[in-house]
């Protein structure tokens, strides 16, 4: 039984610290050590984990799979290592979250940084994208995700707001190019979009019948950043469809302007996580916080 584990932390460390002899000085032994038991678990396991060169180690397919579930038995022992220590359950280990780039940064990443000052054994891995992530392929513990959710039945969601969606542009770019009284006038205006799913540009808007559906749209420029979104908006570069928390100071300024506010659509802004018997205590505190701070900032989370 003793053998399962055997290469696992030598393993985990190495690609964390970049090469075996930063592991070996973190675990307290020889870069030859870590080499031959990572050797001895990829025999073991009859797969090669890791490609070596002179210079760096990469993760093989095979290895990026494994790493995901190693990270997971490392971090369920050293919780529950602390909870038999203490004799209560604390917040104890690293956290892997995966949070919108944009929304992340100013409004979910401060928080959670703020949490770990309260309980400092917790530590964090956040990762700032805007593309869809496979939670337990990438071992992921935790991401909040704004738009549709894909139907995984190994995942957890709880609603944490919804973000209204304003198509809007500075005033200078609507007295050059001029305003649109309607969806098909869209066709004749530049338009900036974000990170497209389906690779093609398009906005959420709300029909006729109430009904959302994605349009089509002249995307001109497309920029992931939310912030590069906004500026490029406010500087006049085209029609941009922003989240309310991002452009409300804008509009309330003069700096942009609403148009064709019959077509704003909303999208829910929800946390999920790996759906398990026991929701380990340092990402049950997560989630808590992350309830907690969509209640206390409701305009940001309901904007």
């Amino acid at each position: 039984m003793d053998e399962c584990f055997d290469g696992i932390r030598e393993f985990v460390t190495a690609i964390d610290s970049g090469s075996f002899s930063a592991a070996a000085l973190a675990l307290g032994v020889t870069g030859s050590a870590v080499g031959k038991s990572i050797s001895r678990l990829e025999k073991r396991l009859g797969v090669q984990l890791l490609h070596r060169t002179t210079r760096r180690i990469d993760l093989t397919t095979a290895g990026e799979t494994f790493l995901a579930t190693c990270r997971r038995v490392l971090d369920e022992l050293q919780e529950t290592e602390a909870l038999l220590a203490t004799g209560r359950q604390q917040p104890v280990g690293r956290v892997r979250v995966d949070l919108p780039t944009t929304f992340g940064r100013r409004h979910v990443a401060p928080a959670l940084l703020r949490l770990t000052q309260r309980y400092p054994r917790l530590d964090l891995s956040i990762s700032l994208q805007d593309r869809p992530v496979d939670l337990v392929g990438e071992g992921i513990d935790l991401a909040v995700r704004i738009g549709p959710l894909d139907d995984f039945p190994d995942l957890v969601a709880r609603k944490l707001g919804q973000q209204r969606l304003t198509i809007c542009a500075s005033p200078a770019y609507l007295e050059r190019r001029g305003v649109p009284a309607s969806i098909d006038e869209l066709v004749d205006h530049d338009c900036l979009v974000g990170w497209q799913r389906s690779g093609r540009p398009g906005w959420l808007v709300t029909r006729d019948k109430g009904e959302t559906a994605y349009i089509d749209v002249q995307g001109r420029h497309e920029l992931t950043d939310g912030d590069t979104l906004l500026a490029a908006c406010i500087a006049g570069c085209g029609l941009a469809q922003l989240p309310g928390w991002l452009c409300a100071e804008a509009l309330a300024s003069g700096q942009l302007r609403e148009v064709l506010p019959e077509l704003s659509a909303t999208m829910s802004i929800h946390v999920i996580w790996q759906k398990t018997r026991h929701l380990q205590p340092k990402v049950q505190v997560m989630v808590e916080e992350l309830v907690r701070l969509a209640k206390i900032e409701a305009a940001v989370f309901n904007a």
